[in-house]
């Protein structure tokens, strides 16, 4: 086992439900063969572990048991593509044996690559997730300063320069380079995983706080649809980093919350600034426009959920005061004119 195996297993972390890391080679996750559970999707009992110098996957729940290169080519094809291909250059086979060097005749793999139909395409393969970053690193300081909950830590990254790495994928973004700075990047993904999005997050007094670059312009700019169910009702947002508190959540990045897509099963949970005039006229749109909305009590002081956490409120807390604080229609106009006069 060498680096290169961490290495894809938190590449392909953002995949797997519940996917936390236990220790230095043991990971824990729902299984991706059976689902673990259908009425509990808190359940993983699905583990990668060591065994001599491998890596194995064995789900507790189904029986089922892989090696790790037959987990990641279950999870991501394309991704296991990379991954054979990074094995055979260190002189290993996906599998662990073989490959140049090794003293075995070993053909050299026949990889059906599909050139790029975009120039946009992304891989964050080269960066560093903050679940695998030095304890004592400056940038990760953030995450502990604002709780953010250990489990998303797998699929956001640090990047050392930002602009320069935008440039790899969208030409000239930044025209120049003058005062590049690193990030923190939160990935936006379609349902099966693929970056269309990003977002980078400034560590400093930089002038935006946050830069987002869209990488599909075809498709919708919301956060969290890899890890939603859309059978139940779903959360929605503003901010990427307030929705990885919520269960079912996504988030938009802009004010207007509305999601044509999934109005039905949607609950918007605007900033609670009553006194926001923008805010206020994105909050009466969408209950004009038929949307179900949660107008936070006057009893909660804070600004969006990440300031709630920090201000000692629980998740079930907030996520009980979001229902019982939900309106539709003309009892939501009701309360909107209440609301927005505190």
């Amino acid at each position: 086992m060498n680096y290169i195996d961490t290495k894809y297993i938190s590449l392909i972390g953002p995949r797997l439900r519940n996917f936390t890391k236990k220790s230095d080679f043991l990971w824990n996750f729902s299984c991706p063969y059976c689902g673990d559970s259908t009425k509990n999707r808190k359940k993983a009992r699905g583990f990668v572990y060591r065994t001599k110098n491998d890596l194995f996957y064995k789900c507790h729940n189904c029986a089922y048991g892989t090696t790790l290169s037959k987990l990641i080519e279950h999870v991501d094809s394309g991704l296991f593509k990379e991954y054979s291909l990074e094995r055979y250059k260190e002189g290993q086979t996906s599998n662990g044996r073989g490959g140049k060097g090794s003293g075995q005749s070993v053909p050299k793999p026949d990889f059906d690559f599909t050139a790029p139909k975009f120039k946009k395409k992304v891989s964050f393969a080269e960066l560093k997730s903050f679940a695998y970053m030095n304890e004592n690193h400056p940038a990760k300081n953030i995450f502990l300063k604002r709780k953010l909950p250990e489990e998303s830590w797998n699929d956001i990254y640090y990047c050392p320069n930002f602009f320069e790495f935008t440039n790899r994928f969208i030409p000239n973004k930044f025209p120049s380079l003058v005062g590049d700075h690193p990030r923190m990047i939160i990935p936006f993904r379609k349902t099966n995983g693929e970056i269309f999005a990003y977002q980078g997050r400034a560590f400093g007094d930089e002038p935006q706080k946050y830069i987002t670059i869209i990488l599909d312009e075809n498709h919708p700019k919301i956060f969290g649809l890899n890890r939603v169910d859309s059978s139940n009702d779903i959360l929605v947002v503003e901010g990427p980093i307030d929705s990885l508190f919520l269960d079912n959540c996504i988030a938009v990045a802009q004010s207007d919350l509305r999601v044509p897509d999934y109005k039905d099963k949607a609950i918007l949970v605007p900033d609670n600034e009553p006194r926001n005039k923008e805010v206020c006229k994105q909050i009466e749109r969408c209950i004009n426009d038929g949307y179900r909305v949660c107008l936070w009590p006057s009893s909660v002081e804070e600004k969006d959920v990440n300031d709630m956490i920090l201000g000692g409120m629980t998740f079930l807390e907030i996520t009980e005061c979001i229902h019982s604080n939900t309106h539709h229609g003309l009892e939501a106009l009701t309360v909107f004119n209440s609301w927005k006069r505190t």
